[in-house]
């Protein structure tokens, strides 16, 4: 496989994940305005602060108001991880690499990226009650998820996209634990009360692990939250089963396993997933959960990177 088509294939999987992770984020924090008391202000922009947007976002913005904090991530084209730009970046990719992949993806892709350039020539309409046009957009990857599941082969393609996949949704779930952090922090004396749990009852939703966690722990206990999130290996959006999936996939292209690694990306991530592994969620705590999540994100860049010198600056 030329290195130009592995890389085109994970970023386009990186891109349709980020496009619904921004979907996700402005859907459940539209409703959990809906649900807090009258009194509790708003707060759109720690959804920017978490998605590492608050310069370019406040160069073009005066305010973080939710207007302007929905169109920032949902349309504005001079913002690299709005969901228009990244639908138009996984389109472009496609389309380069459309002799690779299914037909019905194609056409999926297609749909979607039409749907929110619909979406953008009637932003203001949308603006009002964005609800229903990012659920949209939310169920659409979804479906082009479970449309790659039936259609595709299992080869070295399928993995890189895997990857892309899994790095991203990890990076993402990371950034929206983040985000809980922004919120609490001009106010530590609210944490405990019942804002608050509403608060990580609404985290919960952002990445669908509500009713799977209730059933699992019970009551809303943000330390319970945190090792769910972090540390569980079977929950599909918990940062330790991505890292899994995505070193998983990393071997079955190199043909090693996971008793050592081939290359310099293997390495990394193992030492990633190791790590996490045999971290408990009191450590985590003790670090500073802010922190951890930083330096987490900051180790996924870094997988990302060896990826990119190991396979995308070569023939494959």
């Amino acid at each position: 496989m030329l290195s130009r088509v592995a890389n085109s294939i994970y970023w386009t999987n990186r891109y349709l994940e980020r496009a619904e992770n921004n979907a996700r984020f402005m859907d459940v924090n539209f409703n959990l305005t809906l649900d807090l008391p009258q009194y509790v202000s708003e707060q759109w922009e720690p959804l920017v602060v978490a998605n590492g947007n608050i310069e370019l976002f406040k160069s073009l913005h005066s305010h973080g108001t939710r207007e302007n904090v929905i169109h920032f991530m949902g349309f504005e084209k001079e913002n690299p991880s709005s969901i228009y730009c990244c639908l138009s970046k996984a389109r472009e990719n496609a389309r380069i690499i459309r002799e690779n992949i299914t037909k019905e993806i194609w056409e999926q892709i297609n749909e979607l990226y039409f749907l929110v350039q619909r979406g953008e020539r009637k932003q203001k309409s949308i603006l009002n009650d964005p609800r229903r046009f990012f659920d949209e957009v939310r169920k659409r990857c979804q479906l082009l998820n479970g449309i790659a599941q039936a259609t595709v082969a299992r080869t070295d393609a399928w993995h890189f996209g895997r990857i892309g996949q899994y790095l991203e949704r990890g990076d993402n779930t990371s950034r929206i634990l983040d985000v809980k952090y922004h919120i609490i922090l001009p106010s530590v004396t609210s944490i405990g009360s019942p804002i608050d749990l509403i608060h990580w009852a609404a985290l919960l939703k952002s990445v669908s692990a509500y009713t799977t966690y209730r059933r699992l722990y019970g009551q809303i206990v943000p330390a319970n939250i945190a090792e769910y999130l972090i540390l569980n290996e079977k929950f599909p959006r918990s940062i330790l089963h991505c890292l899994i999936q995505a070193e998983n996939s990393l071997h079955q292209i190199s043909g090693g396993n996971h008793h050592g690694f081939r290359n310099d990306a293997e390495k990394k991530i193992g030492s990633v997933r190791s790590h996490l592994e045999y971290t408990e969620i009191n450590d985590i705590f003790n670090t500073g959960l802010h922190e951890y999540l930083d330096d987490i994100q900051a180790k996924i860049i870094s997988v990302s990177k060896a990826i990119f010198n190991v396979y995308f600056c070569r023939k494959i």
